[in-house]
């Protein structure tokens, strides 16, 4: 059985709060309930709304905001309407009918961007498509994503990476961009659109990416390990992610002082990233952490 998780997000108003969900429990669509009656259609919502300080809920791809009324402050209950959701969830509950899920395409625009390296296309949508970062490098590799495991039906896709919102593609020399990248475009647009499945619902679990078990294994990390994680995490990763591609903390020695990281996305392989991550990562780290670092060394995913 794939467990939910609940996270708790803050958002800029204060009467609203975000239970983020560690997979996606709308294709793509958007729920509104101002009221009990309005939520006929959703057990979930109906739920919600037997809380007295639940004003309007709203449920959309891996995610359901909760506006409250001001008779009480969040930080005094949104532990225990987290709890709520996450064990209506894993109890098999109904989130929407499947009467209001209406099968009609929700409108999607994917849009082509060129990357540091030639061989990478990064195709960015207007929806987030996935909640963790995914990396596959073969049809085999791809059995917990159905969107990659039809990308590499076409002959010039060699590995496939999945973030956010984006999708980027890394190409056999066989073919050329210009040749390729309006079709591939159009699938995966067309793939989103249809609301199909673009990883399996446990593919964050059985790849221990879920925030329960990426914080678990953060904890088990010496010191240094996790003041390199963080720098990586606020300095390099926003600006690699932009590439189309992502930085992976692999491992700390502290007695040869060497960092190990894994270059994804985009940046595997890429003539230019290779030199340029290793140098600059390397020059942050021994400027950051004085006297812990040595050397950095950069591979390939």
């Amino acid at each position: 059985m794939n467990t939910f998780s609940v996270s708790i997000q803050e958002t800029t108003n204060n009467s609203i709060i975000k239970f983020e969900l560690n997979q996606f429990i709308t294709k793509h669509q958007s729920f509104e309930f101002n009221n009990i009656d309005e939520a006929k259609t959703s057990p979930l919502a109906q739920q919600l709304f037997y809380l007295p300080f639940i004003k309007k809920v709203y449920i959309s791809g891996n995610f359901i905001a909760v506006e409250r009324y001001n008779i009480v402050e969040w930080t005094d209950v949104q532990d225990e309407v987290a709890q709520q959701i996450e064990t209506y969830l894993n109890d098999g509950g109904v989130i929407i009918e499947a009467s209001a899920e209406t099968p009609k395409k929700v409108p999607v625009t994917v849009y082509a961007e060129s990357t540091p390296n030639p061989s990478v296309m990064k195709f960015v949508a207007n929806k987030k498509i996935v909640t963790a970062l995914f990396e596959f490098t073969s049809i085999d590799d791809a059995k917990l994503s159905p969107l990659a495991t039809e990308l590499f039906h076409f002959p010039f896709v060699k590995s496939v990476f999945i973030d956010e919102n984006y999708v980027s593609i890394t190409k056999y020399d066989m073919a050329e961009w210009q040749d390729i990248t309006i079709e591939l475009r159009e699938f995966i647009r067309t793939y989103i659109e249809e609301g199909k499945e673009i990883v399996l619902p446990n593919a964050t679990e059985t790849l221990q990416k879920t925030t329960k078990q990426l914080d678990s294994n953060f904890d088990k990390l010496d010191d240094i390990s996790k003041e390199i994680i963080n720098i990586l995490e606020e300095y390099v990763k926003p600006a690699v992610a932009s590439d189309g591609g992502n930085i992976q903390f692999i491992s700390y020695d502290a007695d040869t002082k060497n960092v190990s990281v894994l270059l994804q996305g985009a940046c595997s392989g890429c003539p230019s990233s290779t030199y340029t991550l290793k140098s600059g990562i390397e020059n942050m780290l021994k400027e950051m952490l004085p006297g812990k670092v040595e050397m950095v060394e950069a591979i390939n995913g």
